[in-house]
């Protein structure tokens, strides 16, 4: 017993003695604060701006081990709340075309003018909680889901058409300065001046965010973009680049300031109220569909990248093409059902319809379907609301909250017990890939040219509301006079007359 004591002592003394010299043991975790960005399991990274892809335009490789860590835990920060777009309403109706496109896709549901679809869409608010006012200055989303009779496809967009990064390396940082502080969960302009601070290719979408267009009346008076670049292929083969827009046919209207706060403070829902009144009263919403295509043998021939999405497609020389029009004209029968367990994923596609090397686009393939894996489980394309209406079959078997009724005793493919076969074959991008590895950026960023286009195409009157929403923002008293210098040389860019103004009301010289 004695022997037994005197081992158990000594093998304490040891093992506490080993502790206090080790020093990875018992110590706290900002203890371990590298000085230089690292993975999580401590790898050192060089570039966390950039993802890696085939040549500096792309692909994407799902090889950058640390592009997709950082999009796989952010997808997994917020449980059960969607991270973006918590705050939405939804509504179901119909897409009929009235145009025939047919030379540019071999798509299904847009074969001939007259083919209508069925189809929910959601609209929501990007940053703020599932139960925010749904007057605050923030980008809508716009996500319609056709249930086609070749699958789904979701054509997941924004009310406005350019995006604030242009590579999806940046977007979870991205969105951590534009939710609250995690420290008094409070939304502060000084985070996020100072990260935007850092991306002057961000200066686009904040001259939609900034302008009169940041606060929408309501989910009826608003445009909606698929925002990024898409490809169309018809049956020979044919690729072009696609942009889809959304324009509503009661026009666009938005709130100002003094009239989003009376109508915020009077009812915090009121764009949900506004849609879900207006169908019940059979005053259906519709907005006709355009499309802008390019010719990827020509994407070389402008002064910015087509695949760019701080960018957009000069409707002058990319005219807009009519394709249909989606009309909503019936509610959702359960809040829940039809718009918590609504899910969207770019990545779901039909034939006709596919990807392109937009970096944003590609970051979002992956990261939609894996963050509503997580929110709602693996088996969440089983979900009413999100299951496919035409027939379908794979060996997608078992697995968490799976509801699908199956019998078979055949589980794999190819056998000769199962009749299924393979689909016919349908057309791809035929574009090869060639290029080296890296980590860079694209060539023509080209960051200033359509901002200031922008900014000089408004009456004086907007100018000036703009130019006060920038000074008030620039005017918080943790903004540093080293950011407030950065944005006033960024608008000065843009336009010259627009950095003076603003570096005027703040009293500091523009420094360009």
């Amino acid at each position: 017993m004695r022997c037994h004591l005197l081992n158990l002592i000594l093998f304490f003394q040891h093992t506490f003695s080993y502790v206090a010299m080790d020093p990875y043991k018992y110590r706290p975790s900002s203890a371990f604060n590298s000085p230089f960005w690292t993975t999580n399991s401590g790898a050192p990274v060089w570039n966390n701006n950039s993802s890696l892809t085939v040549g500096a335009r792309g692909p994407i490789l799902l090889e950058d081990y640390h592009l997709v860590e950082k999009l796989a835990n952010f997808d997994r920060e917020r449980i059960p709340e969607r991270v973006v777009h918590a705050r939405g309403a939804s509504a179901k109706g119909f897409f009929e075309v009235t145009h025939d496109i047919s030379h540019l896709t071999c798509a299904d549901f847009l074969r001939a003018p007259g083919v209508q679809t069925p189809v929910i869409v959601r609209f929501s608010t990007v940053i703020h909680e599932r139960g925010s006012p749904e007057t605050l200055r923030d980008p809508r989303g716009f996500a319609v889901k056709f249930y086609t009779r070749e699958g789904n496809f979701d054509l997941v967009g924004n009310n406005l058409p350019v995006f604030f990064v242009r590579d999806g390396m940046k977007f979870p940082d991205m969105v951590h300065a534009l939710k609250p502080n995690p420290k008094n969960h409070i939304q502060e302009s000084w985070r996020i001046l100072d990260f935007f601070s850092h991306f002057p290719e961000s200066l686009h979408m904040f001259t939609f965010l900034f302008d009169d267009l940041g606060v929408p009346q309501d989910y009826r008076h608003m445009d909606g973009f698929g925002v990024n670049t898409y490809t169309l292929i018809n049956k020979a083969g044919k690729a072009v680049y696609v942009k889809f827009h959304w324009k509503p046919v009661c026009g666009v209207k938005c709130l100002l300031e003094e009239d989003a706060i009376k109508v915020g403070g009077a009812n915090h829902s009121h764009a949900t109220q506004d849609l879900y009144d207006s169908i019940a009263a059979g005053n259906y919403p519709e907005w006709k569909l355009f499309i802008q295509t390019i010719d990827p043998e020509h994407e070389d021939k402008f002064d910015f990248d087509p695949l760019d999405v701080t960018k957009t497609w000069p409707e002058d020389i990319i005219p807009l093409q009519p394709v249909g029009r989606l009309v909503l004209n019936k509610n959702i029968d359960n809040f829940f059902a039809e718009n918590e367990q609504l899910a969207f994923c770019p990545a779901i596609v039909v034939p006709g319809v596919y990807y392109s090397d937009d970096k944003m686009l590609q970051t979002r393939i992956f990261s939609y379907a894996d963050s509503q894996r997580h929110r709602l489980g693996p088996n969440y394309l089983q979900l009413p609301a999100n299951a496919p209406k035409c027939a379908h079959h794979n060996n997608h078997h078992e697995g968490f909250m799976n509801f699908m009724h199956r019998d078979e005793e055949v589980n794999y493919f190819p056998s000769r017990y199962d009749s299924v076969r393979h689909a016919e074959k349908f057309p791809i991008p035929p574009a090869i890939c060639t290029g080296r590895r890296e980590k860079c950026g694209i060539e023509k960023e080209n960051n200033f040219k359509q901002p200031g286009e922008r900014y000089r195409s408004w009456a004086p009157d907007r100018q000036d509301r703009f130019i006060r929403r920038w000074v008030d923002a620039l005017s918080d008293p943790r903004v540093t006079h080293e950011i407030r210098s950065v944005w006033i040389s960024y608008w000065s860019q843009a336009d010259r007359s627009l950095g003076q103004k603003i570096a005027s009301h703040l009293n500091t010289r523009p420094n360009i």
